[in-house]
């Protein structure tokens, strides 16, 4: 589907209805935002489903097992980050 909007002083711009609606977009959907020359991409940001997100935790075990990692050297590293440091 193609529309066109205009963009506000705010520099803000409308996404029409009707695209929000087909790509399920929300109040609060987050977006990177592209621009080359004179084109605009905004794509749609958007996180695991539980389904890949259970993948990517029993990956993060296998790999944490195989290095021999504690449940402490984890919990280190977690509040290390959260202080970044």
């Amino acid at each position: 589907m193609v529309a066109t909007t205009r963009m506000s002083s705010k520099g803000q711009v409308v996404i029409p209805e009707e695209i929000r609606d087909r790509l399920g977009l929300k109040a609060g959907s987050r977006f990177v935002v592209i621009g080359e020359g004179d084109v605009v991409i905004l794509k749609a940001l958007s996180g695991p489903s539980m389904n890949e997100f259970g993948g990517m935790i029993r990956e993060a075990r296998k790999h944490a097992r195989k290095a021999r990692m504690k449940r402490s050297d984890v919990a280190k590293a977690t509040d290390k980050a959260r202080r970044g440091k």
